[in-house]
Formats: C-alpha cells, structure tokens, sequence
C-alpha cells in the first residue's frame, strides 16, 4: 500500500483526493498539510509542513504557490518523493524544483488528466502537419470564477508542446488590446476566460484559409485530476532523484 501525505488536505482537490483515496485498497493517506487543521478525513493535519513526523512513500501537493518552497525543504529533508501540481510557480521556485529533483523524484505536471495528458501527444501531430502550412494557432482556456492564475498552468503547458515541436520559434500573446497590428505568422495567442463553476475547458485552435481544426478537453469533476495524482503517487513511491511527469506515468 502506497503512504500518501496530502499537501492542502483541506481544499478542494485535496478533499476531493481524500475521498477517492478512502476507496482505493492500494492507497492511504497518513497526514495532510493545511492552514486549517480540522481532521475531516480521520488522519492527522499540519498547520506546519516541518511539524509532520508521519513516514510516507509520496506527497500529493494541491496547494498554493507560496507553500511550495516549505514543501520542497520538507521533500529534501525526509527524501520523500512529490507529486506537485500545484501552478503559477515562480521562475525561482521553478529553478528551486529543479534543484531539489537532484536529491529527491518529482513528478510535476500542470494537469493530471489522463485526457490532457493524451491531447499534448495529439497536438504534436497536428503540428507537425498544419503548422508549416499557414494554420495560425490559438488556445482557449476557461475555468470557474475563483481560479487565480491566467492562463491555465495547462494551457502554458499545451503551448509549451506545440512550440518545442517547431524549434520553439512561437511568441506568446496574452493580450491583443493594447496594440493595432495583424497578427504574425510565428504566434500563439493565449485567451482565459473565468466564470461560474466551470472545472476546465481547454480548446486548442488550429485556423487556416477556409479550414478550422478544434481539438478540445473538457473536465466535468475533479476528480479526474485527484485519480491521476493518485495513480502518479503509486508510480513515484520508491523511484531515485529526477524530474518525472505525466507520461511517465502513462507510459
């Protein structure tokens, strides 16, 4: 059975996680890290990361940017290996994360979709074929009103794919107001939209002469992120040092 810690145990996602973990016979959750301490799911909870003295095979990290530095310091500490998901890190933190992947396994991945995880190996396709023939390319995200970083950690990442296809010659445009020009051939354009209860809606636009291609995923719960994070913690319980993600665990 794979010991999960559970950073930010009592937000959503970590609720969320906890509930799924109470009914999988191969995973348990032995602690959780948050601001509040109220045990809803009947294991200890940290105000402090330093103050946890509960041995585990994996953190599961769905918490805010600023208690990701604590979190790695803990990680290195105890050699205890981290799914980390959370998003809008810092460049510093990105640099920290890095660094203590050297000593301890991280598995970082902006979405934990298996279905996301899937469409950045489609967008690889679709780019080698369309993005040398005039198709301009634009993504779309849109998730609920309380969500504080724009774009999407996911939506960076799905950018991130197609660009490393082509050599990473794309600029990324976040904002077309405050200037009056066409757009250039070597762009992606970024668009967030924020409303409601949305989970996540990510559309991946590929616009030609007379030709639209829309690849699109949407999550209805959750819970499909909380079971990829669940089923990364399983893979990551034991590995040595390094940087890991999604596909490894697909693969």
């Amino acid at each position: 059975m794979t010991k999960v810690i559970m950073h930010g145990c009592n937000g959503h996602m970590g609720k969320v996680i906890s509930e799924l973990c109470a009914n999988d016979a191969d995973v348990e959750i032995v602690a959780g890290i948050d601001l509040d301490t109220e045990e809803n799911f009947g294991y200890p909870v940290f105000a402090n990361i330093m103050d946890c003295d509960v041995e585990a095979d994996a953190i599961i990290d769905f918490s805010v940017a600023v208690a990701v530095d604590a979190l790695l310091d803990y990680a290195k500490e105890k050699n205890t290996p981290v799914v980390l998901c959370t998003t809008g890190l810092s460049e510093e933190q990105l640099a920290k994360v890095e660094e203590v992947s050297k000593d301890v396994a991280i598995l970082k991945s902006a979405n934990m979709s298996l279905g996301i995880n899937t469409l950045m190996k489609l967008l690889k396709m679709a780019t080698e074929v369309l993005a040398d023939r005039g198709y301009d390319i634009e993504i779309v995200e849109k998730h609920h009103n309380q969500k504080l970083d724009a774009p999407s950690g996911t939506a960076l990442a799905l950018a991130d794919v197609i660009n490393e296809t082509k050599d990473n010659r794309y600029e990324y445009v976040y904002d077309r107001s405050q200037k009056r020009e066409k757009r250039s051939e070597n762009e992606i354009g970024l668009s967030a939209v924020r409303g409601g209860t949305i989970v996540g809606q990510h559309d991946v636009i590929y616009a030609g002469t007379d030709e639209v291609i829309e690849i699109q995923h949407t999550a209805y719960s959750k819970a499909v992120f909380g079971k990829g994070a669940i089923d990364a913690a399983k893979f990551l319980a034991g590995k040595g040092p390094g940087m890991y993600d999604m596909s490894d665990v697909i693969d």
